[in-house]
C-alpha cells in the first residue's frame, strides 16, 4: 500500500489539539518548523509526514534483515550505515518537535514523545553500553528499535481513528473482558474438578489456560478433555467462544459507525455565514436560517 499525500499522511493528533496541548508558537521560525511537524495542510508538511513514513518502514526492514544471521552476516555494514542514518534523522526530529512547542516537557512526557524518544534511545546506549558494562544486553537494545513502528501512528489518519474507536469504547470492552474473565475462570475451575490431574488438569490455572485457548479457538491441544462430560463442557467452551469473538468487533466497528457522523456534522457548513457543526438531518443553518445543501 503506498501512502498518498492526500489520505493517509495526516498526523494522529490534529494540529488544533496539538496546540492546545503542547502550545503553538505565534511567529518565527518556530512557528514554521511547526507548521511543517505538525500540521499536514500544507504541501511542505504533507511531504514532510510521507517522507517519514517511508523512513519509519525502512528502519523496521533494517531491523528485521538484520536479525537474520545469514543477510546481516553479509550486508551488517550496510545495515549499520542505515541504521544511523535514521537514527540521526529520527534524533532530529525529536528534537526539532521539543523545539518548536512552547511546553516541550508536555510534549516529552506524553505518549507520542515517549515513542519518539523510545525510537532513538536504544541504538544510542548501545553505541555506550559496552564501555559502560550496561546491565542490559546489547542485543535486546538493538532490538528495541523495533518500537520505531508505533510512530507511524502519528502520520497516518486512521491509526488516530482506530486509537479514538478503542478509547470511546474502553468501558464496554472492560465489562465484556470482565465477562470473559468470569466464564473461563468457572469452566476452568469446572474442568479441574471433572478432569481431575490424571488427564493433565493439574490445578485451576492450568484449567483456565484450557479455558482461554478453547473460547479463542486456538486449541493447542496440550490438553484435551478425556471424559463424556468434560466433552460436553468443551464443546459449550467452543460455541460460546465462537460468538464471544464477534462482540468486541461489533463495538469497536459501532463506534467508527458514530464518529463518521460525526466527522461529517463537524465537516457540514453554511455556504452563507459559513457556520460548522450542523446535525445530519438539519435543513436550514442555525445561525442565520440559510437553506443547507
Amino acid at each position: 500500500m503506498h501512502p498518498t499525500a492526500s489520505s493517509t499522511a495526516l498526523p494522529a493528533v490534529p494540529p488544533d489539539d496539538a496546540a492546545e496541548r503542547f502550545g503553538r508558537p505565534e511567529r518565527g521560525w518556530r512557528l514554521a518548523l511547526y507548521r511543517v511537524i505538525f500540521e499536514s495542510d500544507t504541501r511542505v508538511g504533507r511531504a514532510f509526514d510521507v517522507a517519514l513514513l517511508w523512513l519509519i518502514v525502512a528502519s523496521v526492514v533494517v531491523v528485521v534483515l538484520d536479525s537474520v544471521e545469514s543477510i546481516g552476516g553479509r550486508a551488517g555494514r550496510v545495515f549499520d550505515l542505515l541504521e544511523w542514518g535514521c537514527t540521526i534523522v529520527f534524533t532530529l526530529e525529536y528534537l526539532a518537535r521539543l523545539a518548536c512547542v512552547r511546553r516541550p516537557w508536555r510534549y516529552a512526557a506524553s505518549l507520542l514523545g515517549a515513542i519518539d524518544l523510545l525510537a532513538v534511545l536504544p541504538t544510542w546506549l548501545a553505541l555506550f553500553a559496552p564501555e559502560l558494562h550496561a546491565l542490559i544486553d546489547v542485543r535486546v537494545l538493538r532490538l528495541l528499535r523495533i518500537f520505531r513502528i508505533f510512530k507511524m501512528g502519528a502520520y497516518v489518519a486512521e491509526y488516530g481513528a482506530l486509537g479514538a474507536a478503542l478509547a470511546a469504547s474502553r468501558r464496554k470492552i472492560a465489562v465484556f473482558l470482565s465477562f470473559v474473565m468470569m466464564v473461563v475462570l468457572v469452566m476452568g475451575t469446572l474442568m479441574y474438578v471433572i478432569e481431575g490431574a490424571a488427564n493433565g488438569y493439574t490445578s485451576i490455572p492450568v484449567g483456565i489456560y484450557w479455558a482461554i485457548t478453547t473460547m479463542t479457538t486456538v486449541g493447542f491441544g496440550d490438553i484435551t478433555p478425556k471424559t463424556d462430560l468434560g466433552r460436553a463442557v468443551a464443546s459449550v467452551m467452543m460455541l460460546l467462544g465462537w460468538g464471544i469473538l464477534a462482540v468486541p468487533t461489533g463495538i469497536v466497528s459501532a463506534e467508527f459507525t458514530a464518529q463518521r457522523f460525526r466527522r461529517e456534522e463537524a465537516m457540514r457548513r453554511c455556504e452563507h455565514c459559513g457556520c460548522k457543526g450542523h446535525e445530519a438531518a438539519a435543513r436550514f443553518c442555525r445561525e442565520c436560517g440559510a437553506a443547507l445543501g
